[in-house]
C-alpha cells in the first residue's frame, strides 16, 4: 500500500518530539504539506531541521504558537487558513496523587488536552466540510479507557477526548469529513522516560527501568514493551489517507495489546 498525501495540508499540533514529531515527519514522507508547531522558535526550527535531514524534500512549515492561548490559536489559524488534516496531538500528562489534585490542576488539564482540540476543530472542520474532504485526528491514549491511578486527571482528559471525537464525527456526517481518536498505548518517549524514572530506580539503566515500568506498572501490555512512535505515527498517516474514507467516529488502538478487550 502506497499512501500518496500530495496537495493536502496536514498541521500536527505539539510536533516538535515524541509522537508528533513521528507523526509529522510520516505525514510528510507520504508527500503532505506539514506544518510543524511549538511554542518556541528554537524548539519548531531544531525539529523541523531533523525533519528535513530524515525526510529529503519534506514540505514543512514552521507554526510557533502556544495553543493554549487564544492568541496562539488564532495565530495558527492566520497562519494557516486552510487545513485537510488536523492532527490534535498536543498534551500534558504527569503523576499525581488523585486526592492531591488540585482544581486549579484539573482545569489545567482540561484546558490543555480537550480544549486545545476542540478550538481549532470548531475552526477547521467546517472548511473541510464545505471542501467535502478532511480528516481530524485526536491522539488519546490507553489512559482514556484504563485510567492510571497515579494521573486520574490525565485519563479524565484523554476519555474526553474519545467523546469529542465520536460527537464532531456526527456534526460531519455525510460529509467525507472523517473524525477519529487514537488510542496510543505506553510509547517511548523523552517525556516518558521521565515518567519511567518517576515511578522506578533511578539508578537502573534505561534498558532495566523499562522493564521494570511494564512488568509493575503496565503488565496488561501484550508487547512487553514501550511502542516507538513510528508505529503511532503509521496509524495516523493511514486514517489520513483515502484508503479509511469509511472510518469514522472510531476510537483506533495502537496499544500493543495494552486495552484487555475484543472490542476496538
Amino acid at each position: 500500500m502506497r499512501i500518496d498525501l500530495t496537495g493536502k495540508t496536514a498541521l500536527v499540533t505539539g510536533s516538535t518530539q515524541g509522537i508528533g514529531a513521528a507523526i509529522a515527519s510520516e505525514l510528510a514522507r507520504a508527500g503532505a504539506r506539514v506544518a510543524v508547531n511549538g511554542r518556541s522558535p528554537d524548539s519548531v526550527g531544531r525539529a523541523v531541521d531533523l525533519m528535513r535531514r530524515e525526510v529529503p524534500g519534506a514540505d514543512l512549515v514552521q507554526v510557533v504558537a502556544d495553543i493554549t492561548a487564544d492568541s496562539g490559536v488564532l495565530r495558527v489559524v492566520d497562519l494557516l487558513p486552510q487545513v485537510d488534516i488536523l492532527i490534535n496531538n498536543f498534551g500534558i500528562f504527569g503523576a499525581r496523587p488523585a486526592l492531591k489534585i488540585s482544581d486549579q490542576e484539573w482545569r489545567r488539564y482540561f484546558e490543555a488536552n480537550v480544549m486545545t482540540a476542540v478550538r481549532l476543530t470548531r475552526l477547521y472542520l467546517p472548511g473541510m466540510m464545505e471542501r467535502s474532504w478532511g480528516r481530524v485526528q485526536n491522539i488519546a491514549s490507553d489512559s482514556a479507557v484504563v485510567i492510571p491511578v497515579e494521573m486520574v486527571h490525565y485519563g479524565m482528559s484523554k476519555t474526553a477526548l474519545l467523546a469529542l471525537s465520536r460527537g464532531f464525527a456526527k456534526e460531519a456526517a455525510g460529509t467525507g469529513v472523517t473524525v477519529n481518536s487514537v488510542i496510543a498505548g505506553p510509547t517511548h518517549t523523552g517525556g516518558v522516560e521521565e515518567f519511567v524514572y518517576e515511578l522506578v530506580d533511578r539508578d537502573l539503566p534505561w534498558q532495566e527501568a523499562q522493564r521494570a515500568f511494564m512488568r509493575e506498572h503496565r503488565p496488561q501490555s501484550l508487547l512487553r514493551r514501550l511502542i516507538e512512535p513510528e508505529e503511532i505515527a503509521h496509524m495516523v498517516v493511514f486514517l489520513s489517507s483515502p484508503y479509511a474514507s469509511a472510518t469514522t467516529g472510531a476510537a483506533v488502538r495502537v496499544d500493543g495489546g495494552y486495552v484487555d478487550s475484543i472490542i476496538p
